[in-house]
């Protein structure tokens, strides 16, 4: 099946009131594990890399080029999306090598300041027929810049859409980037003021502090793609550490690499039960 567009697959589900699963890919095993789970689950999912991960291999050219050739050998629709990017050249980049979206994040803006810079870089990506996420109000635990207790403003929310025509929104309801437990508590009557007010679909950052019943309330009331990278870090980094204790005479890295990337499968097909993605 064919590398898809990101919004052919989030706008279906969003009048379905469906969620669709959005994992981060690091390394060539984070692809490869959340496809096998995706087929195993029978959804479509997205694949991100982030420019956190970009700044971490030096490039995006080797890391996207091989996280878009995974998603076109897919026997499942398979979008791949450049996320919470801060660089208009980095978008130009992941455009060239033909992510089919981005997120571009000028949140620490002040409000004017991020319309501008948005609907400039919306603007270049529809040319080219890229889907573009955005972030208003701030989500908590991004690079220590962002308050916890950060929310989105429904009004607010639908006049930046309006602005900058971006095709969907990540916005602030009670999660926080980079959690390791999973006790965030959603502010689930904001969510579905929201889906009332804004035009697009919404996107949940920060979804590993949240546990599946509130994952699953928050796609009920119109939250559609659905952010998940730590939580999926963890289970990988759990497999490998068992394999190690339990063969402590390993040196092949396929061995204990592979048990991640199995531990990761799993827990993908898992979570896209979670949001009905199928």
């Amino acid at each position: 099946m064919p590398l898809v567009a990101t919004g052919s697959i989030v706008e279906p589900a969003a009048r379905r009131r469906h969620g669709v699963g959005a994992f981060n890919v690091i390394q060539l095993e984070h692809a490869e594990a959340i496809v096998a789970g995706a087929e195993r689950a029978g959804a479509p999912v997205i694949l991100q890399i982030s420019e956190n991960a970009v700044r971490y291999h030096g490039a995006l050219a080797p890391i996207g080029r091989a996280t878009l050739a995974v998603a076109r050998a897919a026997a499942v629709p398979v979008a791949v999306h450049l996320d919470h990017v801060t660089s208009a050249e980095l978008v130009r980049e992941g455009v060239e090598l033909g992510f089919t979206s981005v997120m571009f994040d000028a949140s620490t803006l002040d409000y004017e300041a991020n319309v501008r810079a948005t609907a400039e870089v919306a603007a270049r990506c529809h040319e080219r027929g890229v889907w573009v996420e955005a972030e208003l109000g701030e989500v908590g635990g991004k690079d220590g810049v962002h308050a916890a207790g950060a929310r989105t403003d429904p009004g607010e929310a639908a006049a930046f859409v309006a602005s900058t025509g971006v095709d969907a929104l990540a916005v602030a309801v009670g999660s926080s980037h980079a959690m390791l437990t999973r006790d965030a508590v959603l502010d689930l009557e904001l969510v579905a003021a929201l889906e009332r007010a804004v035009p697009v679909p919404l996107v949940l950052h920060g979804s590993s502090g949240v546990a599946d019943d509130h994952l699953a309330a928050a796609v009920e009331r119109g939250m559609t793609k659905v952010n998940i990278a730590t939580h999926l870090n963890k289970a990988f980094t759990a497999a490998v550490r068992a394999c190690l204790d339990e063969h402590r005479e390993l040196v092949d890295t396929r061995r204990y690499l592979g048990a991640g990337r199995a531990s990761v499968a799993a827990e993908v097909a898992r979570l896209l039960g979670v949001l009905r993605a199928a």
